[in-house]
C-alpha cells in the first residue's frame, strides 16, 4: 500500500502557472507508476496524466496536452504536475494516484491508492 499526499492547490489567475506535488509513502516508490487525476464540479473524475515507474514514459489527456507536464523524482519519493498557461475555470480538485508499473494507464479502477486531493483554482 501507498500513502499519498497532494500539496500545492490553490488560486491562480489565467495565464499563470502552478506545480503540484505528491508526496509517497510506503511501498517502494519506483514500483508504483503514478497519475493524477481530477473532478470538476458536478463532474465525474477525469484522467489527466500519467508517467511510468521509471519515469521515462508519460502520457497526458487531449485537453492537456501541451500545457501539463508530470514528472518524478524517485530520490524524493515525489510526482509533480507542472500546468502552465491556465484558463480560468471553477476549483478543479486534483488527485493523486498509484498503480502498479504494468497496469492500464487511464482507467480509475487501474489505480490501486489514492491521495485526497489538493483544489485549484483559476481566476480569470
Amino acid at each position: 500500500q501507498v500513502q499519498l499526499v497532494e500539496s500545492g492547490g490553490g488560486l491562480v489567475q489565467a495565464g499563470g502557472s502552478l506545480r503540484l506535488s505528491c508526496a509517497a509513502s510506503g511501498r517502494t516508490f519506483s514500483r508504483n507508476a503514478m497519475g493524477w487525476f481530477r473532478r470538476a464540479p458536478g463532474k465525474e473524475r477525469e484522467f489527466v496524466a500519467t508517467i511510468s515507474c521509471s519515469g521515462s514514459n508519460t502520457y497526458y489527456a487531449d485537453s492537456v496536452k501541451g500545457r501539463f507536464t508530470i514528472s518524478r523524482d524517485n530520490a524524493k519519493n515525489t510526482v509533480y504536475r507542472q500546468s502552465n498557461n491556465l484558463k480560468p475555470k471553477a476549483t478543479d480538485v486534483y488527485y493523486c494516484a498509484a498503480r502498479g508499473c504494468s497496469k492500464g494507464i487511464t482507467s480509475e479502477r487501474e489505480y490501486d491508492d489514492w491521495g485526497k486531493g489538493t483544489p485549484v483554482t483559476v481566476s480569470s
